[in-house]
């Protein structure tokens, strides 16, 4: 990878076709999808471990004939899968200079109970918005204008793996962000946020927005 391309954005276009052949009925079906457009770049140890995968994806839907899944990776997928289309490009550093970003993310909402020590999921539209605008600035590099933050599709996400059931809370937030420390802002970006990235989860979408 170039010095100065920092990551790969991506998105995977698929049909109506390709959706009944790959069955894609789950999160988990998804999920192998688009692990597969990649080359397996760790090891058996190393996936039970915290070393991430380098993928974090947003299933962002589409209409009745297509369905888009975006991509961010730090290695190029296939660029003719066996179904459906991709498109690449680079992200180089400039595009993670600015100050000011509109944002959109797709998180699991969750803290850890100092009890109990298990991770239990935030309720609400409001408690979600608290715990992202106070995790922000501490976690992630980037605080949040309240003013104009809105949270939509509270939902859950449900699958079986491996003859267990997985349970995950869902909640899309959109608005604005300003960056108050860079290094941990690009890992944000490169790396995702939150918990259940693997699933669909934590890519931070970023569009900046310039001074007026």
């Amino acid at each position: 990878m170039s010095e100065d391309i920092l990551a790969y954005a991506s998105v995977l276009r698929l049909s109506r076709a390709d959706m009944k052949i790959l069955n894609i009925k789950d999160a988990y079906a998804l999920h192998k999808v688009v692990y597969g457009l990649f080359e397996d770049v760790r090891t058996d140890a190393e996936k039970q471990t915290s070393i991430a995968s380098g993928i974090t994806y947003a299933d962002k839907s589409g209409d009745f004939n297509t369905r888009q899944i975006l991509m961010l990776s730090n290695r190029k997928p296939h660029q003719t899968p066996q179904f459906g289309e991709v498109q690449t490009k680079s992200i180089h550093s400039d595009f993670l200079a600015h100050k000011r970003y509109a944002f959109e993310i797709t998180l699991n909402p969750g803290k850890r109970d100092k009890q109990t020590g298990k991770i239990v999921p935030i309720r609400g539209r409001e408690g979600i918005e608290q715990w992202f605008k106070e995790r922000a600035p501490k976690s992630w590099g980037f605080s949040v204008n309240p003013r104009n933050l809105q949270t939509h599709k509270i939902s859950v996400q449900v699958f079986e793996k491996m003859g267990k059931t997985i349970t995950h809370g869902s909640a899309t937030l959109q608005g604005e962000l300003t960056v108050i420390d860079r290094e941990r802002f690009i890992l944000s970006f490169l790396h995702g946020i939150g918990r259940g990235r693997a699933f669909g989860f934590g890519l931070l979408q970023i569009v900046p927005l310039t001074a007026i």
